[in-house]
């Protein structure tokens, strides 16, 4: 006897969906099921984030979600609907390396190449959360009037420690990381210099009100 049909709707397993991924839209039909990783890998064919152990456990497939990382293998496509997604192929300006890139160039901050994409994007985040006073599992005073703690090679160990690279380039990894890290500071503190100057009147070029005086006397 065949069973009774059922009242309700079967439940859809099939969405169509959109992601913002480098600051552009993409819109793609997906299963609930498909992972972020795959739905930018074999879906929109982002190839840069890499598919290493598929368990969060190497880092190889880190993202961005928010301006924070995540690693995209054990993050579904639906629910990073809505969000900022950042992979690799969004990190440099054009032809022009992100200085995170520069500095795993310069150091050799790696090897084969294959967790490196998500080391960078790691690495991004790291240097983000660092300059906001984040502590980790190292820092020593984590008391709020202790300020930012300094960016040592243990605490960028600790920092990038979800990220695993099988050929051992971390010597290299942590100094590329704090190379960064130091041309993220020095570029932060010239921008507050520089937005001080405008708004005190005492940068070159911004005018004190001397020209308006000279007219004034003029007429």
């Amino acid at each position: 006897m065949a069973p009774p049909p059922s009242s309700a709707a079967a439940t859809p397993t099939h969405s169509a969906i959109t992601l913002n991924i480098n600051g552009e839209k993409y819109t793609l039909p997906v299963d609930h099921r498909t992972t972020l990783l795959d739905a930018l890998r074999e879906h929109l064919d982002l190839t840069g984030t890499k598919k290493g152990c598929d368990q969060g456990q190497c880092g190889a497939c880190t993202v961005l979600l928010d301006g924070r990382r995540a690693v995209s293998c054990l993050q579904l496509a639906v629910a990073a609907e809505g969000r900022a997604i950042t992979t690799i192929e969004g990190v440099a300006e054009g032809e022009r390396l992100h200085p995170v890139q520069q500095a795993f160039l310069d150091l050799d901050g790696y090897q084969c190449g294959y967790c490196t994409p998500g080391q960078i994007c790691s690495a991004l985040a790291v240097i983000e959360e660092h300059a906001a006073g984040w502590p980790s599992a190292v820092t020593g005073d984590v008391r709020p009037e202790a300020g930012v703690p300094a960016l040592t090679a243990e605490e960028i160990r600790e920092r990038m420690s979800g990220n695993l690279c099988r050929c051992g380039a971390y010597v290299s990894i942590v100094q590329a990381v704090a190379r960064a890290a130091e041309a993220a500071q020095a570029q932060a503190q010239a921008q507050a210099e520089t937005e001080t100057e405008t708004e005190t009147g005492t940068g070159t070029g911004t005018g004190t009100g001397t020209g308006t005086d000279v007219k004034e006397t003029a007429a």
